[in-house]
């Protein structure tokens, strides 16, 4: 992509997100420079990969809002839906994508005869293969727990040997329109790809695009699957005990749960001192509005105490541990899938296309 296309495409990006209030502004920093590396790359098919995820995202996301604010709560005591997404999400979900993306280029300019996509006659064929995987991947994760909280019926368990039912919301939860939705993201990627990667001519028949597109479609389903997983297991989901509703974190934080509780476990957020009952622990950034609430604002259904002003007393807690350990919040979660479906997919192009990836950098 010609830079000044592609620094324009940037702008305008960055632009429609500030306009639109979906990145904070730290967000809105990481987003255009992800999106720069994207851009400056040779083939414009990385940032139209970044493109298509982000404003796809961005649809489903404002589909399931409404859904979603009915059937969850958030960590600072409001009903559930999504705020303006920060740094590490973002992240989350380019950061994979963005060092391929980047290595891919170095590699072009190093070896220009390898202008093009081969279907693994190229060594540099492995690194785009990481690219559209990440895309794929995440795309149909974002689908798939966007839209597949609009279900009609419960989510059942996909880490659990019965499949029990679970509140919607759950990590790990998964429903046929949940997996539908994802298969749709994850197809709407792998078309871009097929569309406007630089096949070279003896690559470019539409067999070749039509295996192409199917193969990452399912490789993204694949990560749609790998993500609730991997939140099922390594990711708390926090249950209102009153409501029975998910609890979820601001910016894919961990939910606070506290120190009393039998079954929470520490956060990775700074530790905050409140005056309530002696010195009382709080973790994560939610615990600044839970304090606020204890000195004398209305009680909601998810503050830690039961009455406004009120002392908590342990043995009492409003939260409980639904599924999962406390060891991953959802950025982490999916950084891990993204890494883990880009390697895999990376991996099996080499297997079988033969390609020595020691190629890459002779």
């Amino acid at each position: 992509m010609k830079p000044i296309i592609g620094l324009t495409a940037v702008a305008a990006l960055v632009y429609r997100a500030w306009s639109r209030k979906s990145l904070t502004p730290l967000g809105l920093v990481v987003a255009a420079i992800s999106a720069t590396a994207h851009a400056l790359h040779p083939w414009s098919t990385p940032f139209l990969l970044l493109a298509v995820f982000y404003y796809g995202g961005t649809k489903a996301t404002k589909v399931k809002h409404d859904v979603k604010a009915r059937l969850t709560l958030s960590a600072t005591g409001t009903e559930g839906g999504e705020g303006p997404r920060n740094h590490i999400q973002v992240l989350a979900n380019s950061v994979v994508a963005t060092i391929l993306s980047i290595a891919h280029a170095v590699v072009l300019a190093r070896s220009p005869a390898q202008s093009c996509f081969a279907l693994g006659n190229s060594s540099a064929d492995i690194l785009m293969v990481g690219v559209v995987a990440n895309y794929v991947a995440v795309a149909a994760d974002t689908f798939s727990s966007e839209l597949g909280i609009l279900s009609k019926s419960n989510p059942r368990l996909i880490t659990s040997l019965t499949l029990r039912q679970v509140p919607p919301g759950t990590n790990g939860g998964v429903t046929p329109a949940g997996l539908a939705a994802g298969l749709l993201g994850s197809f709407m990627i792998a078309l871009t790809s097929a569309i406007f990667l630089p096949f070279c001519a003896e690559k470019s028949g539409i067999q070749d695009r039509a295996v192409w597109t199917l193969a990452m479609t399912f490789w993204g389903l694949l990560g749609s699957v790998l993500d609730s997983v991997l939140g099922g297991l390594l990711q708390a989901s926090v249950v209102d005990k009153r409501s029975g509703k998910v609890v979820e974190g601001s910016g894919g934080r961990k939910v606070l749960i506290h120190p009393g509780s039998t079954k929470g476990a520490p956060t990775s957020e700074t530790s905050l001192s409140a005056e309530a009952s002696g010195s009382t622990k709080l973790r994560t950034t939610e615990a600044v509005v839970n304090t606020a609430m204890l000195r004398g604002s209305r009680a909601t259904d998810t503050s830690v105490g039961t009455q406004a002003g009120r002392a908590h007393e342990e043995g009492h807690e409003s939260r409980r541990i639904e599924t999962g350990h406390d060891w991953l919040d959802n950025n982490g979660v999916n950084i891990l899938m993204a890494v883990l479906m880009s390697l895999g997919a990376m991996s099996i192009a080499q297997w079988v296309w033969g390609v020595d990836v020691r190629e890459l950098w002779a």
